[in-house]
């Protein structure tokens, strides 16, 4: 190459490289996003929390995950309200109940902060969309599972958290799969507070009960903590697999409980996936990526995202319990 094209070349590569570096990066430096749980305590939201901080290291965003340690929708709102007055990029929220969180996520949205529901809806708000297990569906899952156990006759003790949206729709979806057995009845439903002691102590007092109304044949879980409370509660008692246990999501005391044969089965969930595409959906919102209908997403007549992302379940047994485990312990732990 003659020294004349030789240095045009050089000049059209720095002139490039100065424009590039003078371009504004699509991350600023200051840009945050939180995801506010229902219990950081429970390895469910642990789960959740890795995939909210792998989604912030392959988008290079700061990230925090807040919320109470227990069953506590108060708490839950105040760290709500202390992430809204930071002014983030992006806020995801499981809310333990809507009615307490639909006026604060409306005041977010009026102030321009995009808000997720992840896992549980709060859909009378003005939330942009929702990302979780068709709840519906989960429930149904459960329903047709125990069902099998119990050969389609029989009385189920249904253990929830009263009030939660998401777990509203699990029991309707139970009862819808039940329909189709007649024998089949829900003779309990106990409320747990998604604390396992809450619910090996209410196993405990039906087991020990002589009320015939307190006897039951099976046990159906809608939410994570019921299936290793009842487990616990029965292996205590020397009753291991004589009352079948249909629990929710893999966490280890569950997959561990199934690997000893006290509970049967599990519908899991996906709660790693749920956050780590709640944070890719904030920060295409932020950033205002998809221009079907607006430039900006607080203009556009509707979400320009879908409404609703189905990050679907899977039933967990002995049949394949050990690939589950093998994969979970090569997985990342939240920091």
């Amino acid at each position: 190459m003659k020294p004349r094209q030789t240095k045009m070349v050089m000049l059209a590569v720095s002139l490039a490289a100065a424009l590039l570096s003078c371009q504004k990066p699509f991350h600023e430096e200051t840009e945050r996003y939180y995801f506010i749980s229902a219990n950081i305590a429970l390895p469910y939201w642990q789960e959740a929390q890795a995939g909210f901080q792998d989604a912030g290291r392959a988008l290079g965003v700061k990230v925090e995950f807040k919320g109470p340690e227990s069953y506590n929708p108060e708490d839950e709102l105040e760290a709500f309200r202390k992430a809204v007055q930071a002014h983030p990029a992006g806020i995801a929220i499981s809310p333990t109940r809507p009615d307490v969180f639909n006026k604060e996520i409306d005041a977010a949205i009026q102030a321009g902060i995009p808000v997720i529901c992840v896992d549980s809806d709060a859909p009378e708000s003005r939330r942009i969309l929702f990302v979780g297990t068709d709840n519906f569906q989960a429930g149904i899952e459960g329903g047709r599972r125990i069902a099998e156990l119990l050969h389609g006759q029989g009385r189920v003790a249904l253990i929830t958290i009263t009030g939660q949206f998401n777990l509203e729709e699990r029991k309707l979806g139970v009862e819808e799969a039940l329909k189709k057995y007649p024998n089949l009845k829900i003779t309990q439903v106990l409320n747990d507070k998604g604390d396992p002691r809450m619910a090996n102590d209410q196993i405990s007092a039906l087991l020990e009960s002589k009320d015939k109304k307190d006897q039951f044949d099976a046990i159906l879980c809608l939410e994570a903590s019921g299936g290793p409370g009842s487990a616990e509660a029965l292996h205590r008692l020397n009753l291991d697999g004589k009352y079948p246990i249909v629990a929710m999501d893999k966490n280890p005391e569950t997959l561990d409980w199934i690997s000893r044969g006290a509970i049967a089965a599990t519908v899991a969930q996906k709660s790693y996936t749920m956050a780590y595409y709640s944070l890719k959906l904030l920060d295409d919102l932020h950033h205002n990526v998809v221009h079907e209908f607006a430039k900006d997403w607080r203009t556009a007549p509707t979400s320009p995202l879908p409404t609703r992302v189905d990050t679907g379940t899977v039933v967990i047994d002995k049949t394949n319990l050990a690939e589950f485990q093998a994969a979970i312990a090569t997985r990342a732990k939240p920091l």
